[in-house]
């Protein structure tokens, strides 16, 4: 009776076979090992395999270096290359089987269902996995869950998904070809995803592309600037289906844009500015969704809807976070108006609450704070940095240590503590010497001057001696953001200098200064620097007796500060009041007609119309 035949042998005497067949020419191409080994190797035996596999490589690599003669050398290298043809397929069978392997695991977790399977989808197709799922295992997870549901029709649950996810895919197909081309109709001076209504942006475009219902509806909404809130508060009869097939388009577009964007290798700093755009235009829309979520009368989709929003939003904002051009420092909101940012930040934070104390949290926290800063809210900008203060200092993120110094001391400069401002920024300053940290000391220096211009106005201290060492130290940290291209901390210096020079009853000097100040914040996208330079511009226009320009300059500070919520817009208020009582009604009115083209340019016609109700509103508060 013979001896069974083990595992080891059979797949020695595959390899030896795979071997003869290539010294006999009868192998045509890689694919057709992959295909034996495909057939012949058991799951779950790939240890036994590969053992044999290195057993023959060795053997023949040593007949190799030893055999001597001519014919039997030239067989053993050809023996030699085609067992390392077999090495490298199986190679690929393994990475292809692990994947697949993978695939089913994650197809089994939603399937089991435990706990909210939409969550758990939202969890495993997460971005930011080690190994995230491409478009192409979405679409095999898509056809392992359709198998699944019609084992059990009764999962309509999975086949909802696995319809939303095909749904999801064949949109991508029809809007890939058209990701980008919304950009070259449009000037580049004002790409962003704002801008006339239905004519600037990529929405139209893209609801003009897909079939789905659901998708064009939303894309029409934002294509109009109308509120997400409200579009996904009214969606009481939306279908998982329809909300993952959101979830794809959504990320597709966004992950595309962000691809595209960062490979503008002609213009690295314009595609860097595109690329934080985009992660925050998708983050807000995502809030936005999950507050109207959390708003629909349907309590079966209402929380697991709601959640699902904030999952995504925290998804793009993690990934965003561990980019090198993540803003530490501002800069992001050249495509936001200001009531689009009032309505949206206040929901951002809320799946931070979820999230564990990592590096990327403290980023997140640092651009909430800045941004709510930006709004005049002073005291929940307070709040979101000392938190990511304390958790980049445990994380070891110094730049974002030094980040966070430098905004709580503008934070404390906005509700007048300037001996604490001073305090921040100098601890900034030394932070950032002692890593190397060249952005963070420019806006160490920049808030170290900025805030010592504030304590001697604050003391109310005009002597030009008081305000040479702040001045020297602005004048540093404009050299050093001009020279690392900070738009920023230029803006802020600029800003001071201005401020200074206006305080001296130097109006002339400070125009020069505030004017450069207003360029490079429009520039770093900073609202609120913007808007304080505007106000004190209208007031050094107003000491040199211009006041068409002190009109002009006071009306879009004015405007600007308000639109964002910042109570500072009643400074340039109560300076148009003061002229508006000098020039009287009759003049001032006319002044303002003057400047009306100027202004509808910057702030569009509705921006006009609302100044004379600011005016209004001022006097009566």
């Amino acid at each position: 009776m013979s001896e069974p035949v083990t595992l080891r042998d059979r797949y020695l005497v595959l390899i030896d076979q795979i071997v003869q067949m290539t010294l006999k020419g009868q192998i045509r191409s890689k694919e057709q090992v992959y295909q034996m080994l495909m057939e012949a190797v058991s799951p779950g035996t790939g240890e036994i395999f590969e053992r044999c596999l290195g057993d023959r490589l060795v053997a023949t690599q040593r007949q190799t270096e030893t055999q001597m003669d001519e014919l039997k050398h030239a067989k053993a290298t050809r023996g030699l290359r085609a067992l390392q043809t077999i090495q490298g397929e199986w190679e690929r069978w393994q990475t292809q089987n692990q994947a697949t392997e993978a695939l089913d695991s994650v197809a089994q977790q939603i399937i089991r269902g435990e706990g909210d399977r939409l969550s758990t989808f939202l969890r495993i197709t997460d971005p930011n996995r080690d190994k995230a799922l491409s478009l192409a295992q979405w679409q095999q997870l898509a056809k392992k869950l359709q198998q699944a549901s019609m084992v059990d029709p009764s999962q309509t649950e999975i086949q909802q998904l696995a319809q939303g996810i095909l749904q999801g895919l064949e949109s991508w197909n029809r809007l890939e070809t058209h990701l980008v081309s919304w950009i070259y109709d449009q000037n580049r001076s004002q790409l962003g995803f704002e801008g006339i209504p239905g004519q600037h942006g990529p929405w139209a475009l893209w609801a003009a592309q897909v079939n789905s219902a659901v998708p064009r509806s939303l894309f029409q909404t934002l294509s109009l600037n109308q509120s997400v809130v409200e579009w996904a508060r009214q969606q009481s009869a939306l279908s998982l289906a329809d909300l993952v097939e959101l979830i794809g388009i959504l990320r597709c577009l966004q992950q595309g844009l962000v691809n595209w964007f960062d490979k503008l290798v002609y213009d690295s700093k314009v595609g860097a500015k595109l690329s934080i755009s985009t992660f925050i235009v998708f983050s807000v829309i995502w809030s936005q969704l999950a507050n109207g979520f959390s708003q629909i009368v349907t309590p079966s989709i209402r929380d697991s809807f709601m959640n699902a929003g904030f999952q995504m939003t925290l998804q793009i904002l993690r990934t965003f976070a561990q980019r090198e051009y993540f803003p530490l420092y501002g800069g992001i909101f050249a495509s936001f108006s200001g009531g689009y940012l009032r309505d949206a930040l206040s929901y951002l934070d809320e799946p931070l609450r979820q999230a564990e104390g990592t590096q990327e949290k403290a980023r997140i926290l640092t651009l909430l704070g800045y941004s709510v800063r930006a709004m005049g809210q002073a005291d929940r900008s307070d709040t979101f940095h000392q938190k990511a203060l304390e958790i980049a200092r445990v994380a070891g993120d110094t730049r974002c240590e030094a980040a966070n110094l430098n905004h709580l001391s503008r934070t404390c400069v906005i509700q007048a503590k300037y001996a604490e401002a001073i305090n921040y920024s100098q601890r900034a300053l030394i932070l950032s010497r002692q890593t190397g940290d060249r952005l963070g000391e420019a806006n160490a220096i920049a808030n170290l001057g900025y805030s010592e211009v504030f304590q001697a106005q604050q003391l109310e201290q005009a002597d030009p001696d008081v305000y040479e060492m702040a001045i020297d130290r602005l004048q540093q940290g404009l050299q050093l953001s001009e020279k690392l291209g900070d738009r920023q901390s230029q803006a802020l210096c600029l800003s001071s200098l201005g401020i200074a020079h206006v305080v001296l009853e130097q109006p002339q000097t400070a125009i020069a200064y505030l004017e450069g100040g207003v360029q490079a914040a429009q520039f770093s996208g900073d609202v609120y620097l913007q808007g304080l330079n505007l106000a004190y511009l209208s007031e050094a226009h107003h000491r040199l007796q211009e006041p068409a320009k002190a009109i002009y300059a006071g009306c879009l500070g004015m405007y600007l500060l308000e639109q964002i919520g910042s109570a500072s817009w009643r400074q340039p208020a109560g300076l148009l009041i003061v002229l508006r009582g000098q020039l009287g009604n009759n003049e001032f009115q006319e002044l303002l007609v003057q400047q009306r083209s100027a202004i509808v340019t910057a702030i569009g016609v509705d921006g006009y119309d609302h100044l004379p109700q600011l005016l209004n509103q001022y006097q009566q508060g």
